[in-house]
């Protein structure tokens, strides 16, 4: 509106925004975004600390019952096994003492995951995501327990090619402990598949009905990934694994379609 100053004259308020000339914008924030992101960088960077702390914890408590763990995976193989390098009982140890505190701490590590992506969700599918976080890890020990299931028969199955006098094995203790190690976590991560389908549903990438139109592409992928990530070289292990992992595709394709999707 124009204003009358003392003299009568009129004079005209122009905003200072636009006071630089009429052809010149508003200025952007443009820090905005990028603070946005500096921030939500400075987020994951924090939870990952979190997470990593919660897993060296567990791995102070591994240390001490590595020695009880490591004479319980070592049955199936029988006779003694041996360390080639000076370090190399203090590095399967620790390698030992590090798995266990991966399982010690999945649930420091499944909530901060929540707690860095739960706020990018609405409230609507915060609801229906927040059951599923405690399942994976339920999930996740029960890969476990698979894995140590099968370790005898996977062993066994390829001990049973030696040949006594002409084939004996001699297998390290860094080799052995390498496989067991790579078995249990790859068990234990793959349990997370179905639970990762139903959070991909939420979010309305995938649906139950291109799950089944796709179900012949997954199986490929499925086998094909369960003899990548097995160790060993046994037909045993991505056999087992192969199967768990498309049985639970299946279990997915009945939660995704039972959630509404």
């Amino acid at each position: 509106m124009p204003d009358l100053d003392a003299a009568g004259a009129t004079r005209l308020t122009v905003p200072s925004d636009v006071s630089a000339g009429s052809g010149s914008a508003a200025p952007e924030p443009a820090d905005a975004a990028v603070m946005g992101l500096v921030d939500h960088l400075a987020e994951l960077r924090r939870r990952l600390v979190v997470a990593i702390v919660a897993v060296l914890a567990g791995s102070v408590v591994g240390f001490f019952l590595a020695p009880t763990a490591i004479g319980i995976l070592k049955r199936p193989i029988p006779g003694p096994l041996r360390f080639t390098d000076l370090g190399g009982a203090f590095l399967i140890q620790l390698k030992i003492a590090v798995v266990i505190g991966i399982i010690l701490a999945m649930p420091v590590i499944l909530y901060e995951m929540w707690a860095f992506v739960s706020p990018g969700l609405t409230r609507e599918e915060r609801r229906l995501a927040r059951p599923w976080v405690p399942l994976a890890l339920v999930f996740f020990a029960i890969g476990v327990i698979v894995a140590y299931a099968i370790l005898p028969f996977a062993a066994g199955f390829l001990l049973s090619f030696s040949i006594p006098g002409v084939l004996d094995p001699l297998i390290t203790a860094e080799a052995y402990f390498g496989f067991v190690t790579m078995l249990f976590l790859a068990f234990g991560l793959v349990m997370e598949f179905p639970i990762i389908l139903v959070l991909l549903s939420k979010v309305g990438i995938v649906t139950s009905d291109r799950l089944k139109r796709n179900r012949r592409y997954i199986l490929l992928a499925i086998f094909a990934f369960a003899v990548v990530v097995t160790p060993g070289g046994d037909p045993i292990s991505p056999t087992v694994l192969g199967i768990t992992m498309y049985l639970l595709f299946e279990v997915s394709i009945r939660l995704v379609r039972w959630t509404g999707r």
